[in-house]
């Protein structure tokens, strides 16, 4: 891959926003641009720090998030970047996982999901590839998905838990606002 210059971290859109609730378009193909913002997203996402970030969550309506859920500072990091990614199997046994949103801060909640999921998508590279991942990688790529299909996290939760943690973000962003 060329060499793309240096990273930047970028701004992540932080809930209630409008841009988080759109349905992404599909990446015609992997640019030099795409793979600059994929780089920028990646950095942002290490930094945040998280799992997953997806397109929408940083401004961008295209069909591509970054994850990497080796949490083990030992283990050696497996970065992977998804544009146009699509669920092709899902496990009939499913897994409950306490999910956070780096555009929903220090908010969690037990969303159910399925356990497995296999994965196509293009990657940095232009070509199709195509995983199972189980776990958390499994979670985390149905929950990176889910924004690129404007869908969080809180869309699983009661109408009362998402009205309260819906308030509470807009409340966070007044006091950021006010800085």
């Amino acid at each position: 891959m060329a060499y793309i210059g240096p990273m930047t971290l970028r701004p992540i859109l932080i809930h209630p926003d409008p841009r988080l609730k759109k349905v992404c378009d599909p990446v015609a193909e992997v640019t030099d641009e795409l793979r600059v913002a994929a780089a920028d997203m990646l950095e942002t996402m290490y930094d945040a720090p998280g799992v997953g970030l997806a397109a929408p969550q940083v401004g961008l309506t295209k069909r591509l998030f970054v994850m990497d859920c080796i949490k083990d500072p030992e283990a050696a990091p497996r970065p992977i970047v998804l544009f146009n990614p699509e669920i092709t199997w899902t496990s009939e046994a499913r897994n409950v996982y306490e999910e956070g949103c780096l555009s929903i801060p220090e908010q969690y909640a037990e969303v159910e999901r399925p356990a497995e999921v296999r994965v196509r998508w293009l990657g940095l590279d232009g070509a199709t590839h195509e995983e199972h991942f189980a776990g958390l990688w499994a979670t985390c790529a149905q929950h990176e998905i889910d924004h690129l299909d404007g869908r969080l996290f809180i869309d699983y939760l009661s109408p009362l838990k998402r009205q309260l943690i819906t308030r509470k973000m807009e409340k966070l962003k007044r006091d950021r606002a006010r800085g």
